[in-house]
């Protein structure tokens, strides 16, 4: 068993995503959406952000499992339910929510250009990966980024001992004029569900107030707590805030699952999942070079504040994966032994030549 990073391999980026999209076109993706869902796996692996990239691409894994076995549509009818100047409802078809969530916020881009803000619902969909990737489309188009999505039941309420509801991750993504763009990407949990799988394979304990056990207690064995199921919301405890966390989680629950129809959290199976994006054009409001600037002023301001002792620097939301991405873009993404052999072992199922070593 791994016990470090040390151990991993780095593959270069470009590589990464050509093998995954091969892949997904054996799935029988069609070609754009193979490289849309590779490209938004491979995202997640160059920020750091592992616990969402292809340690999730094994045979017996969410895509490559699901698409095998039908529970996830591989070419989906992706259609507008209902839709205004500013707003729009889209069925995804239990499609990828790769490709679903990148047209959802491609069609909130567009809303927000012509009316100042753009919002746009989900349902019926499936797991779309990081946040980061959808609410980050809209620095380019100086707009603040927003994406969220409802998860499967695997978080216990605050003094609750069974999971009623998912991780429900948050992310807000605001650009700014020099210094780096603010970039909140968040579970409403302690610890996002992939971070257990991740200790896991390095044979490493979780800390105390990430997870329960089945007898709703402690514990420090990520292997008891993916089979528990009963992750703590964000805080931990009550005395730590989780309650805080658990009312994040549930508005969460509301914008992606009850204002879209889909429900997570009231089902008893996991899927589909709702996701809810939204853009907001900053010069519908003030001037953008004003608002770039001040946006400097504010992260410039947060960066200089003094460390306590033993900690070299303050960071301000996404400073660690850009610099993350950038190191990595040159050097490569290192990926465990575990998970290169699980891409070995989706290019010996699907005949896709494994070339990533």
């Amino acid at each position: 068993m791994e016990t470090d990073l040390t151990a991993s391999k780095r593959i270069p980026h470009e590589r990464l995503v050509r093998f995954v999209e091969k892949s997904f076109e054996k799935l029988g993706l069609p070609e754009a959406d193979a490289r849309i869902a590779a490209e938004a796996l491979a995202a997640a692996d160059l920020r750091g952000v592992d616990t969402h990239g292809v340690i999730r691409f094994t045979p017996q894994a969410w895509y490559v499992k699901w698409l095998a076995e039908g529970s996830m549509t591989a070419r989906p009818n992706i259609r507008i339910v209902t839709e205004n100047a500013s707003t729009a409802l889209i069925d995804g078809d239990r499609g990828m929510g790769m490709v679903v969530g990148r047209r959802a916020m491609q069609l909130a881009m567009q809303k927000a250009k012509e009316t100042g803000i753009g919002i746009v619902g989900v349902r019926n969909s499936r797991h779309y990966g990081m946040s980061a990737h959808y609410a980050m489309q809209a620095l380019a188009h100086d707009m603040i980024g927003i994406a969220m999505t409802n998860a499967s039941r695997q978080v216990v309420p605050t003094f609750g001992r069974e999971a009623r509801f998912g991780t429900n991750p948050i992310c807000f993504a605001v650009p700014a004029d020099q210094e780096r763009p603010f970039v909140l990407d968040m579970a409403t949990t302690t610890a996002a569900a992939g971070k257990l799988e991740l200790a896991a394979r390095l044979g490493k304990s979780i800390p105390s107030g990430w997870a329960l056990n089945e007898s709703a207690q402690s514990t420090d064995d990520p292997r008891v707590a993916q089979k528990a199921r009963r992750l703590l919301p964000l805080g931990g405890s009550r005395e730590s805030g989780s309650h805080k966390g658990y009312g994040l989680a549930i508005l969460v629950e509301i914008l992606c699952g009850v204002l879209t129809g889909t429900l997570t959290a009231l089902n008893a199976d996991q899927d589909p999942r709702g996701h809810f994006f939204g853009a907001i054009r900053v010069d519908a409001f003030r001037p953008l070079a004003e608002f770039k600037k001040d946006m400097d002023r504010l992260i410039h301001e947060l960066r200089s504040t003094p460390p306590v002792e033993g900690e070299s620097r303050v960071y301000v939301a996404g400073e660690i994966e850009f610099e993350t991405e950038e190191e990595r873009a040159e050097r490569g993404i290192p990926l465990l032994p575990s998970v290169l052999k699980g891409l070995r072992e989706v290019g010996a199922q699907l005949d896709v030549p494994y070339d990533l070593e």
